[in-house]
């Protein structure tokens, strides 16, 4: 899983301080300016984009790979220039575990609309199929409560707050952040600590007190007893208040660092430089400063149109970007999701031609896994990445396995019928060509595809088998005449003993073979690349 925080301080609020001590430790240099952003985590781009751009009318300013990990897409909405206090920021976990909202975390955030709109905004929920309760009133404002694709609450507060670059509709756009609110077992704990960034105390209403700052506002909900949150979709990864520059940030981690003897870190964003610390009741809080902002690598009017990469992950780039899981804007065409049996992911390029590689992962890869490779061997075809349904200590697998090289039987059959019925679905439903249609699958994934042409023949026709053993422990009469088969084995695969067997069964089947060996062991060379390449380009469409 990865790890949603870079910069841990460990929790001075343990120390023997009393509260005046905590209180009168406020940001050195930092202005009360209150929140930069707020991040949260999605599990389904399109619906996000969609929600976020095509319902809400925000900005999308940013689409990057994520500075901790390149293979996750972040995004960032705001106003027309992605200004300090109006973004939303999210992580896609793509098809990702949904989380669970609790203590030490945001559970709620809430965007200033122009006070008459709210009726309005009432109809374009109706309209769009958008769960809202209200209009009521809280802290004195009249709020109408949303509910995004993921379930998190977005507030929608009518407050006469002015939009630093105005974006959109100005009778009705979001203008900025209002509000986040923060669940936490320790109130007292955490409101002092968010009164370290410029925050006064104003009201009280029921268990939530009102932080104040010179432009929003942070509600402290006391919910003690209540279950802790666990980080996944659905819930918020962090909330990020505004410094003015670098000099403020280092002069906060000093005076975080003489609390407590624990390193820590800054982490320059490129967009902004920031430092990450845990709240007494567990949230994630981020100091950011306003600068430099997001146009130091695209033009004002062309903010958030291409996929930029963090600058240490240059060389990867290509690899990077056919990884992450693509979308479209409101309004554009896309390719309409479907239900089908198993986790799926496209990636189309730009100048598509009429063939579809199906991807097969190895042990604990994903769907997204073998798109470098595949976009490689065919740059022109449309990718369709497939996540297998076993699991084993949390890494995807096609079938269970019992010892290195014994495998559940029946749950081979019982995948490999669900896969048949998922191709049958793809096919029909994503209007795929079966004439152009390849299956690449490498280690688990090519003994998947083994066993699936074993088990249904008609399915897979043309295959390309990476690492591949029989895993069926008796390989059934199969008529495989007709189907076409790279095999490419590692000279030195511990697990490859048991290749030429499959290879004979393929062969006595039908199906016409081409039997390769490379210097390798289980993992995948550049020779598996050039090999598959060749081998695709002279392949005749099936059935032909």
């Amino acid at each position: 899983m990865r790890v949603n925080f870079i910069v841990i301080i460990e929790p001075f609020w343990q120390q023997d301080l009393d509260q005046s001590h905590f209180r009168s430790r406020r940001l050195s240099n930092v202005a009360a300016s209150g929140i930069h952003h707020v991040t949260l985590i999605t599990r389904h781009v399109q619906a996000n984009v969609d929600f976020y751009v095509g319902f809400l009318g925000l900005r999308l300013v940013k689409r990057t790979g994520g500075y901790e990990d390149a293979l996750q897409l972040h995004l960032f909405y705001g106003d027309r220039l992605g200004s300090p206090g109006s973004l939303i920021t999210f992580l896609v976990w793509e098809d990702g575990a949904p989380g669970r909202v609790g203590t030490g975390q945001v559970a709620e955030i809430a965007l200033a609309v122009p006070p008459d709109s709210l009726g309005e905004w009432m109809t374009r929920a109706l309209r769009a199929g958008v769960p809202f309760e209200g209009p009521s009133r809280e802290f004195g404002e009249p709020v109408l409560r949303l509910k995004d694709p993921d379930g998190i609450i977005v507030k929608l507060v009518g407050a006469d707050l002015a939009a630093a670059q105005s974006w959109g509709d100005e009778a009705v756009a979001p203008r900025r952040l209002r509000a986040v609110t923060i669940l936490t077992e320790t109130p007292e704990e955490t409101t002092s600590f968010v009164g370290r960034f410029g925050y006064r105390p104003g009201p009280r209403i029921g268990n939530t007190t009102r932080m104040i700052s010179d432009t929003d506002a942070v509600d402290i909900r006391d919910v003690s007893g209540y279950v802790p949150g666990i980080p996944g979709t659905g819930t918020a990864d962090h909330v990020a208040f505004r410094a003015p520059n670098v000099e403020a940030v280092r002069a906060e981690e000093r005076a975080l660092a003489r609390l407590n003897s624990s390193a820590t870190n800054m982490h320059d964003r490129k967009y902004f430089t920031s430092l990450y610390v845990r709240e007494p009741g567990g949230t994630l809080i981020e100091l950011a400063t306003d600068g430099p902002g997001f146009t130091v690598d695209e033009d004002t009017e062309r903010l958030g149109e291409t996929l930029l990469v963090p600058p240490h992950d240059k060389e990867r780039a290509r690899d990077i970007a056919v990884m992450l899981p693509q979308f479209s804007m409101p309004g554009t065409p896309r390719m309409a999701p479907r239900d089908l049996p198993f986790v799926h992911r496209f990636h189309v390029p730009d100048d598509p031609d009429d063939s579809t590689i199906v991807l097969l992962h190895g042990s604990g890869g994903n769907e997204a896994d073998l798109m470098p490779l595949a976009r490689r061997i065919a740059p022109r075809a449309t990718l369709l990445g497939v996540r297998g349904r076993s699991h084993e200590e949390g890494n995807a697998r096609w079938f269970r396995r019992l010892t290195a090289v014994n495998f559940d039987q029946a749950d081979i059959r019982a995948e490999a019928e669900a896969f048949a019925a998922f191709v049958e679905g793809a096919i029909a439903a994503y209007r795929l060509d079966e004439a152009h249609l390849t299956f690449l699958g490498h280690s688990n994934g090519a003994n998947f595809a083994a066993a699936v042409m074993a088990l249904y023949p008609q399915v897979i026709r043309r295959a390309i088998l990476l690492r591949a053993m029989p895993v069926l422990e008796t390989l059934p009469p199969a008529d495989l005449d007709g189907a076409s088969v790279l095999m490419v084995a590692g000279a030195r695969d511990p697990f490859g003993k048991d290749a030429p067997a499959l290879a004979d069964w393929l062969r006595a089947s039908g199906a016409k073979l081409d039997m390769r060996t490379v210097d390798a062991g289980h993992d995948l060379v550049p020779d598996d690349e050039a090999l598959a390449r060749h081998w695709l380009q002279r392949e005749e469409p099936v059935g032909a």
